[in-house]
């Protein structure tokens, strides 16, 4: 489980935001943003367990987010990585190379999972469902993403967060303030937004359990030209400062 939420094409100088936090079971292995695969570089977080990422970006320019989809059904161990999906996502060349990827995929090849492929020109969401793979290209505007679907008001996490993501983006248009706008995320991917109320503790951005919690958080900033600063806090964002990520080709 986690959460995305995209900003595309919807800031002047900042064609590209991506804000994510990372929730899985505190028992599972991880390593924060490493090198990933050479010639095309990517970087990115590593899961230890099945192997690869679940948020990358790639030196060509891409970035990519994958998230476990909801289903009745556990999952199939037998089953491709859905983290190496992701490293081999952010290596291509284009988001519609990605496209022409993803589309090609048979249905039961991975686990149900949603994805987003996204640059500073062009973002889309797949989601591999039972009936088949649906590809959205999203438009100019805030989009958010967790294990249900797109900008799906059903999930709580969605819909109690929406609004403040997208005032965020309308203040820094307003502000063109990118330290404003990085602690803005902040605030709101570490807010426990359902602490009030009786929801459960998984309806909220940064989740805490006793097993099962927000592990890290990650934002990506893309700017014109293609330059990505890739922040990243290595415990729920809660309780940790992001740090810059250096990635080796910039």
């Amino acid at each position: 489980m986690c959460t995305l939420a995209v900003l595309t094409r919807a800031l002047p100088d900042l064609p590209l935001v991506v804000a994510a936090n990372r929730d899985e079971f505190y028992a599972r292995p991880t390593e924060g943003p490493r090198v990933l695969a050479q010639q095309p570089l990517v970087v990115g977080g590593r899961d230890l367990v099945a192997g690869g990422s679940w948020l990358a970006t790639g030196q060509t320019g891409l970035v990519v987010g994958i998230l476990n989809r909801r289903t009745a059904e556990p999952p199939d161990a037998t089953r491709a990585s859905r983290g190496a999906l992701c490293v081999a996502l952010a290596r291509l060349a284009s988001v519609q190379a990605a496209v022409d990827l993803l589309s090609g995929l048979r249905v039961d090849e991975h686990n149900p999972f949603n994805v987003l492929v996204a640059d500073r020109s062009r973002a889309i969401v797949a989601q591999n469902r039972t009936g088949g793979m649906a590809l959205h290209e999203l438009p100019a505007g805030t989009h958010l993403l967790t294990n249900l679907d797109l900008n799906d008001a059903t999930c709580q996490r969605i819909s109690r967060s929406s609004q403040r993501f997208q005032n965020l983006a309308a203040a820094h248009v307003a502000s063109a303030d990118r330290s404003g706008l990085v602690s803005g995320l902040h605030a709101v991917l570490g807010d426990h937004l359902t602490a009030v109320d009786d929801r459960a503790p998984t309806d909220q951005l940064c989740i805490h359990t006793d097993a099962f919690g927000t592990r890290s958080s990650s934002i990506l900033l893309a700017d014109p030209s293609g330059r990505i600063d890739y922040l990243h806090a290595s415990a729920a964002p809660c309780r940790g400062a992001y740090r810059r990520i250096p990635l080796p080709w910039q």
